[in-house]
């Protein structure tokens, strides 16, 4: 064992540490295995979205020291930023174990630094908090969550006063002052009791006085108000508002899914608590299925991602992804603002550089504008705040389930999308069809797109290594072909630089760094690597299109598209 992991650890036996922490650090020292080895062998790493990370101790696990020294690190920037100003932050967090007590560490530590906290009584979701630090005037925020990933996880999102998450120059900034605290003797624990407000009612109403503003068309909502709806909230914290919402948008014949409607960090009955993953959405899918439904929804832990099932053109109970769920909300904004008369001249959407291409062209046809970010929400915020004075955003997405409807929060939010979805779902049926029919059509009359992702994971300590050097052979070595169609350009984030690969001609790219590339093949497919900022995981995008002359042929050209991604996918070797 690494002799440095060793003093790392007895650090732990002779600090300033409760006995649970000490007698646990005992018995992974008398291991001496792998455990140990995770656990010391690096800080866990504060980056620009927070912490998440295996809770357990250790310096490279999520715990109350872990917490404490980045809320010190938080706090001490905030006191920086707002020289003379009374300093306010909001704090919320999930259903995963141990969230509370992050939480009310959190609360604590920044109480103790003179803060002044707006804590959620309870459980509550991610967007709330988004929105609340708006509402408030809140300086920052936190909300501890792993978001979808796996019981062993929890996290710290940190966020700014504008209800987005931090981005430069302040992500950095936070990660330098975090980075100093160097012992859990450095943080302040307690003492600050009376800057801590309980919030909870209050906070709720707000928030879902805003979620129903975004409504479009109220009064399909209410001719169609018995739409069958079928919500799971997967143990996670959108129990909490979500059937009140949908009650508000005027639906009337909800069923929640009592299997999975106990909020739970042990996540019972699902491996995964992400609506991404088509277990998590089965018992929902089965309810569905048995009531006939009109719609399935699904939200994760926090809330911040949602998941829809609809029948296809055959009747068949199919889930939609979220390059298909954006494109669908995508359309209904700019579509149903238009037949509204309430549509602006300046109306704006964003999305993601690995998100569907078939946004910008939809949005195109509609003389709307739509800006392409960085993978995150909080680029969408950034960008929103830099145009807000000059353009209207309405609505933004990403292909992994997140959408962003009107710009009162910051962050992607599952609540108010799926009442927009419910709301999307009776405005088609008023029309007489369904959600995968106005897929169709749309594919139709702007082109069939399919997209697919594939996540490759590597854990342990030399995972990130191996990630690493996956993105440094195709940077330093770019296939000259894929699936036997020329790569036509090369998009590098990190470098900032795009490439002709036929001509060598070379341009920049506005975005900020980001550890990313692309590659555009001849025939406009679209394949995208990008290293998880949160897991240990790369994950490789893939779009292709073509066109879709009527809706007959809709189910031989899906063949067809399908089998092309596998060719890609085979010919790539992953």
């Amino acid at each position: 064992m690494d002799t440095a992991i060793i003093n790392s650890a007895k650090i732990w036996l002779q600090g300033n540490f409760d006995a649970a922490t000490k007698a646990a650090v005992e018995q992974l020292l008398a291991d001496n295995g792998t455990e140990l080895a995770d656990s010391f062998y690096r800080n866990l790493e504060f980056g620009t979205g927070g912490l998440r990370g295996i809770m357990g101790v250790g310096t490279n696990r999520m715990n109350k020291y872990t917490v404490g020294m980045a809320t010190q690190g938080y706090a001490n920037y905030l006191k920086q930023s707002f020289p003379g100003q009374e300093v306010k932050v909001a704090v919320a967090h999930d259903s995963r174990n141990n969230s509370r007590f992050f939480a009310e560490t959190v609360a604590n530590v920044f109480g103790a630094n003179g803060i002044k906290v707006f804590l959620f009584e309870a459980l509550r979701p991610t967007p709330e908090l988004s929105f609340t630090i708006r509402n408030l005037g809140c300086q920052g925020g936190v909300v501890c969550t792993a978001s979808h990933n796996p019981k062993e996880y929890n996290g710290y999102k940190a966020y700014w006063n504008d209800g987005g998450q931090l981005v430069p120059p302040h992500d950095k900034n936070v990660i330098k002052e975090v980075e100093k605290i160097a012992s859990v003797d450095e943080v302040k624990w307690s003492g600050g009791a009376a800057n801590i407000t309980l919030i909870g009612k209050e906070a709720d109403e707000a928030y879902m006085n805003m979620v129903q503003s975004l409504s479009v068309y109220p009064e399909v909502c209410k001719k169609q108000h018995d739409l069958k709806i079928v919500y799971t909230s997967i143990h996670g914290t959108g129990i909490t508002l979500m059937p009140e919402v949908l009650k508000r948008f005027g639906f009337t014949n909800v069923t929640v899914v009592e299997e999975q409607q106990e909020p739970d960090g042990n996540f019972p009955t699902v491996v995964y608590p992400n609506p991404e993953e088509s277990e998590a959405m089965s018992i929902g899918l089965k309810k569905a299925k048995e009531l006939d439904a009109d719609i399935l929804l699904g939200t994760d832990p926090d809330s911040d991602r949602v998941g829809i099932g609809v029948k296809d053109h055959h009747g068949n109970w199919v889930l939609v992804n979220g390059n298909q769920t954006a494109v669908l909300a995508c359309n209904y904004m700019i579509e149903a603002r238009k037949a509204k008369g309430i549509a602006q001249p300046n109306d704006m959407v964003i999305k993601t550089i690995v998100t569907t291409n078939m946004i910008d062209d939809i949005a195109k046809a509609n003389g709307v504008n739509c800006y392409n970010v960085l993978t995150g929400f909080k680029w969408i915020a950034e960008l929103i705040k830099e145009k807000e004075a000059n353009e209207n955003y309405i609505v933004g997405g990403e292909e992994s389930y997140g959408l962003m409807i009107g710009s009162q929060l910051r962050d992607k939010d599952a609540i108010s999308a799926v009442a927009l979805l419910c709301e999307m779902a009776a405005y088609e049926k008023d029309k007489g069809r369904s959600l995968y029919q106005k897929l169709i059509e749309l594919y139709v009359q702007y082109g069939f797109y399919k997209e697919h992702l594939i996540s490759i994971t590597k854990k342990g300590m030399d995972g990130q290594q191996q990630i690493a050097a996956m993105m440094e052979g195709y940077r330093s070595n770019p296939p000259a072909t894929i699936n036997g169609v020329a790569v036509a350009e090369m998009l590098d984030y990190e470098l900032r630089k795009g490439k002709n690969l036929q001509t060598g001609k070379e341009w920049e790219i506005t975005l900020p760094k980001s550890n990313v590339l692309q590659f555009v093949l001849a025939d406009g497919s679209k394949i995208s690597a990008r290293p998880s900022g949160t897991e240990p995981k790369i994950k490789f995008y893939f779009s292709i299109k073509t066109t879709l002359r009527n809706a007959a042929d809709f189910d031989a050209v899906h063949v067809q598209l399908d089998e092309k991604i596998k060719a890609i996918i085979a010919d790539m070797q992953l």
